[in-house]
């Protein structure tokens, strides 16, 4: 069932200025890809259906990577949930009936690992998607993936679609989202030690005891195993993505102190929540399918900050 890209497929990348999306352009550049078709969100809006529909209509692509998506932290995810619901399924909705109707040969759908139940067997594997209750906070974002998913296989049962999915675990890297609102933990924890050091703050307090165990895949990565699936994978239902490593946010952080060069104190505030308390990627799947992770985290998160750097200067 395999459609391979030819190097002049025509390819549209949703999202292509997001961290995920910009990492599978670099990815296709580099591979020597030279028809990418891209639409910024004031180009076009991919919550509005005429919009999106118009659009597949005129460009007609051969293959889609949606990785266009309303994205946040805890606070964001948790504040904004009604937006976070109906922006996303918008999103997806729209460029996945899309897709079947103007001929898209093959559709790749990225979640995320939040789609798992809170109380799910560690480390997750694909299987246990909707067996128990989702973790409250992230629960609208959540059940927009998994209705993505669900869109994919329904599009593949009843048209013969050639659509997948990919569930990546947290991610990190260039073009990463630092806002300090809306960042998830690692970023956000390059952001405060970056600003601590430069302030000559004494101390960085950190939400929560800092013993959950997270799991974290450089960006870049992630773009490599989906370009792989891509070529790879045609199955139905999802796989996940990840390193199969997971490291506490209190040894995240002083690897980040360690990093940034910050030379205060850590201070862990427990009366904070701490979310789940572990989340790792069982991704035997994918190394079934022939791919694992290339780069280590230290490494990874030196090139992040280069690249916070590069991009918050002054």
């Amino acid at each position: 069932m395999t459609n391979q890209m030819n190097k002049d497929s025509k390819i549209y990348i949703a999202g292509h200025r997001g961290m995920v999306g910009s990492a599978i352009m670099r990815k296709l550049q580099q591979e020597g890809y030279t028809n990418l078709i891209t639409r910024t969100s004031a180009e076009l809006d991919l919550r509005d259906q005429n919009a999106v529909t118009n659009f597949f209509s005129a460009e007609k692509p051969e293959y889609v990577f949606l990785a266009a998506a309303k994205v946040g932290g805890i606070v964001a995810n948790n504040t904004y949930r009604a937006e976070f619901l109906y922006d996303n399924l918008q999103i997806q909705n729209n460029i996945i009936h899309s897709s079947h109707v103007y001929g898209v040969k093959k559709l790749m759908f990225l979640g995320s690992s939040c789609i798992y139940p809170k109380m799910a067997p560690q480390p997750l594997k694909e299987d246990a998607l909707l067996t128990g209750l989702l973790e409250p906070t992230n629960e609208p974002y959540a059940i927009a993936k998994i209705a993505g998913i669900k869109m994919c296989d329904a599009y593949r049962a009843q048209y013969g679609c050639n659509y997948i999915s990919v569930m990546p675990t947290n991610l990190y890297g260039y073009n990463d989202n630092y806002h300090p609102q809306n960042s998830h933990v690692l970023p956000a924890l390059i952001r405060r030690f970056h600003e601590a050091k430069e302030q000559g703050a004494p101390s960085v307090t950190i939400w929560g005891s800092g013993s959950p165990l997270r799991e974290f895949l450089f960006a870049d990565d992630l773009a490599e195993a989906c370009y792989y699936l891509m070529q790879h994978y045609d199955e139905a239902g999802f796989i996940n993505i990840g390193s199969g490593k997971e490291i506490s946010i209190k040894d995240l952080a002083l690897l980040i102190k360690d990093i940034v060069g910050y030379s205060g104190n850590i201070e862990f505030d427990a009366s904070k929540p701490d979310g789940t308390p572990r989340k790792l990627m069982d991704v035997s799947k994918l190394a079934e399918k022939g791919w694992t992770y290339k780069t280590e985290l230290k490494e990874g998160i030196q090139l992040a900050y280069a690249d916070f750097l590069n991009k918050h200067k002054g």
